[in-house]
């Protein structure tokens, strides 16, 4: 009788599983593959503000370039899990970390069929991340990057990996593709609003600072979403020296069909074209080396009446601290006389 059927025996389901855990923790990670590549994949990692339409865009682009015959991988790292949402018709998808752990708990290994789901030649995941206030979004994301390697993702052959990214966040997790070289390149979707090129500015910083201590990734360039004509995202793009990929309008009939969870992008429709070019630009742009702005800089895109920049910092005082007036006190500084 073995050590884990005595553990059953004597204390049940519970200690069993438990065993399981340990036993598994004991395992050394599979040797890194070394045979010959047989399928070049280009790896992009996109990021952008929250609610700046990454998923809008990455649907779109993802249905279109599969219509184009490539194989593409849509992967939603973002703890709100909505990537998937417009391209399966705001089905809910069910979630790696979630699925990992309830597999987990039955004693069950994941299968990629528990997690991976296509439409139209698209196929698509999501991360997931934890519950509110349970654990770490970023330590989310290198855990579930760890099964992935686990499910085979080194082995897949796919033209086009698409991983979606918050920008919002810096910690170490959401940084991953850009830290440990996991994309080549990375794009930025922005609008015509400070804080969405605020975001895009901080995404521009950190490909530099990995760059200056031996990275390799780039940004391809800029996809502006909402584009009102006014400018701004354009000239953030000129100023840190990266190129507009597509401007998307922000015209009504988008609105309400992506509203509906319809994809826009799709061969022969109205906006077709848009996301052809997308499609071609995004396989074709070159990885970068940005420049990123000040905070002066970027705020000198926009108009002072936009801004406040033209505002001089007053310093306040203890009399404005206290809200009256205060009395000057000796120092207490001891000096000492010449011995």
């Amino acid at each position: 009788m073995t050590a884990l059927k005595k553990t059953r025996d004597a204390t049940g389901s519970t200690a069993e599983m438990v065993a399981l855990l340990r036993e598994e923790a004991t395992r050394e990670p599979d040797a890194v593959s070394t045979a010959p590549v047989t399928k070049e994949t280009q790896i992009i990692a996109i990021y952008g503000k929250g609610g700046i339409g990454k998923s809008f865009t990455l649907a779109n682009l993802s249905y279109m370039m599969a219509s184009q015959g490539k194989r593409v991988l849509l992967i939603g790292c973002d703890p709100k899990s909505d990537t998937t949402s417009l391209l399966f018709g705001g089905k809910a998808c069910p979630t790696i970390i979630q699925t990992s752990s309830a597999k987990k708990a039955a004693g069950e290994e994941v299968d990629i069929s528990d997690v991976c789901f296509k439409r139209d030649g698209v196929f698509a995941m999501e991360l997931g991340g934890p519950e509110v206030g349970r654990g770490c979004g970023g330590r989310g994301i290198i855990h579930g990057f760890e099964l992935l390697e686990k499910l085979g993702f080194h082995e897949w052959g796919f033209d086009y990996v698409l991983l979606d990214f918050l920008g919002d966040v810096v910690c170490g997790g959401f940084g991953l593709p850009i830290a440990r070289d996991m994309c080549q390149k990375v794009i930025v979707v922005g609008s015509n609003d400070l804080q969405s090129l605020y975001v895009a500015n901080n995404v521009c910083s950190a490909v530099e600072y990995f760059r200056k201590l031996g990275g390799n990734v780039g940004v391809a360039g800029m996809v502006v979403n909402k584009d009102d004509g006014t400018g701004e995202a354009a000239a953030f793009a000129k100023s840190v020296g990266i190129p507009i990929l597509s401007a998307i309008p922000a015209d009504e009939d988008i609105r309400k069909k992506s509203a509906n969870y319809q994809i826009v992008g799709q061969p022969g429709g109205r906006w077709a074209p848009l996301f052809e070019e997308l499609a071609l630009n995004v396989a074709e742009a070159p990885p970068r080396h940005p420049t990123p702005l000040t905070q002066d800089g970027l705020l000198g895109l926009f108009s002072s009446e936009e801004t406040g920049r033209d505002y001089t910092l007053l310093p306040a005082s203890q009399e404005d601290m206290r809200g009256k007036p205060v009395a000057k006190r000796a120092s207490l500084e001891v000096v000492y006389d010449n011995a």
